[in-house]
């Protein structure tokens, strides 16, 4: 988890000085980039969820830290779905280039459910919590349903 986390911190720091284009070096880079942030964002959410769905017993702090790691995580894997990242260990679907535009507006929608959901969780209104968490998990489930390969 160390490791995964020191992968997600270094290329937050690039991403703030390089523009999105030349973050990577190879694709293969911008592949192992985006599936880092979602595996951290996932299983920050997870979390979340886990406690929404009454599989792991509520505690508004856990909830709220874990929203707020899943919403600014959740705003990073975009720039790894450039040119030349269709190809290689991905189960990303050519959808993803062909109707960007729809991919696009579906990563804004999850960003804003991820940022409805930390403010659920920093209420402690574990049905708050439910409601926006059930809407994030929506979110999540539309572009998996569009645009990931099995």
């Amino acid at each position: 988890m160390k490791k995964i986390a020191a992968i997600v911190l270094t290329a937050v720091g690039a991403a703030f000085v390089m523009p999105a284009a030349a973050q990577f070096a190879k694709p293969e880079d911008a592949i192992k980039y985006r599936k880092s942030a979602l595996f951290v964002m996932q299983q920050n959410f997870g979390r979340v969820a886990g406690m929404a769905a009454g599989k792991i017993p509520f505690d508004a702090k856990v909830a709220a830290d874990s929203a707020a790691a899943a919403e600014f995580v959740g705003k990073l894997p975009w720039a790894g779905f450039g040119p030349g990242t269709d190809k290689g260990d991905t189960k990303a679907k050519p959808e993803i280039w062909a109707e960007k535009a729809k991919f696009d507006d579906y990563a804004h929608k999850l960003e804003a459910e991820l940022a409805k959901l930390t403010v659920a969780a920093k209420s402690g209104n574990l049905d708050a919590v439910k409601a926006a968490a059930n809407a994030a998990g929506g979110a999540c489930k539309a572009c998996h349903d569009d645009f990931r390969a099995k």
